[in-house]
């Protein structure tokens, strides 16, 4: 069963706050904490900013991945499979899950926790799909986010989830996904049921509570007014509400160079400092790496907290043929780069996704 929203009103929004902030601080175990931000400019500059954040180290290193590769859900005999259309990017988690990343048509897909996810029992006799997976499998199918939504409302699979590898934590999480029209999807699994928020306004995303109370305490910040009051706590809400603001509140502008600085500010600005957790307010976690892709110009840029320099990747310049070899930038032991960093890939053995 799926739940679509394209929008909701102000007094829907204000109902909500309250519970939304109660939801939010029952929440008592220890998860991600990540934000993720659009920004819409002029002449078509789309950029979409992300934080992950993570109370413990969370490797990551980043992939380049071509057209052609033959692909599986990683749950068992009934696992989706499917061949790349597009060729990507990708920053992986552990090297066992694609967490963020964008292809070759300015599409980007992001990972980030949701505690209050429950997905529907897998039935081995259905079709299935990884969590772990899940971002690869957008960024491998998709050009475009109402194609995405199109093709995932129908439910062609079930999302499957399991523990994180070495720990009794079970992964939940939902996706969001952006492309270079400044197009936007949320995708989450409440109660068993796919929800689905499709539309230009929904650029910003942290954790709990569930995105629609999320968009209810955005309606209430927005009528204090982000010049009179923003609140400034490492919360998810409060990270969510300063995001918000901050996404549009910086320069419009088509200059790439001011643009990406710009959003950069923005998902700096709520990220959370190095050493920072909390056992009594989950979602608040040290922030570990940023990413930025310009979906404009096809570029991908990635810091990590541990190294004091950002580094980007062209799109344009990467041959994403057929046959090509997949190509790794570790990035895992705090390597250091700085700049264009594609010549510092090398050809690697894709990582096999988590799964069943």
């Amino acid at each position: 069963m799926i739940i679509e929203t394209m929008r909701l009103t102000m007094a829907t929004k204000i109902g909500f706050l309250l519970l939304a902030c109660t939801c939010f601080l029952l929440v008592a175990k220890p998860v991600q904490a990540c934000t993720r931000a659009v920004y819409q400019g002029p002449n078509g500059m789309t950029i979409t900013g992300r934080s992950m954040d993570w109370k413990d180290e969370i490797p990551a290193n980043l992939w380049l991945f071509p057209r052609g590769m033959q692909r599986n859900g990683a749950v068992g005999p009934n696992s989706v499979t499917w061949t790349s259309k597009y060729g990507s990017v990708v920053a992986s988690a552990f090297d066992i899950a694609s967490t963020d990343g964008m292809n070759e048509k300015g599409l980007v897909a992001n990972l980030l926790w949701l505690a209050e996810s429950k997905y529907p029992e897998y039935k081995p006799s259905q079709k299935g799909l990884s969590v772990a997976a899940w971002v690869q499998y957008v960024l491998d199918n998709f050009a475009t986010v109402e194609e995405a939504v199109n093709a995932l409302r129908s439910e062609p699979f079930v999302v499957v989830s399991a523990n994180i590898p070495g720990t009794d934590r079970f992964a939940t999480l939902h996706l969001s996904i952006s492309d270079a029209k400044g197009d936007n999807a949320i995708f989450e699994y409440i109660d068993g049921k796919l929800v689905i928020h499709h539309g230009m306004a929904y650029t910003v995303m942290t954790n709990s509570p569930t995105f629609e109370k999320q968009l209810a305490l955005d309606g209430y910040w927005q009528q204090v007014g982000g010049l009179n009051m923003l609140p400034g706590t490492n919360r998810a809400a409060d990270r969510f509400v300063r995001a918000s603001f901050y996404i549009d509140a910086i320069p419009q502008t088509s200059n790439p160079r001011i643009a990406v600085a710009s959003v950069f500010s923005v998902i700096r600005n709520v990220s959370v400092p190095f050493g920072i957790s909390s056992e009594e307010e989950p979602n608040i976690s040290s922030t570990r790496w940023r990413a930025l892709s310009d979906q404009k110009n096809l570029v991908y840029y990635f810091e990590t907290a541990l190294t004091p320099n950002t580094f980007w990747v062209d799109l344009k310049k990467v041959n994403f043929e057929q046959n090509q070899p997949v190509k790794r930038l570790l990035v895992a032991n705090n390597e250091v780069y700085a700049g264009d960093a594609l010549s510092s890939f090398k050809p690697a053995k894709p990582f096999e996704f988590a799964g069943l």
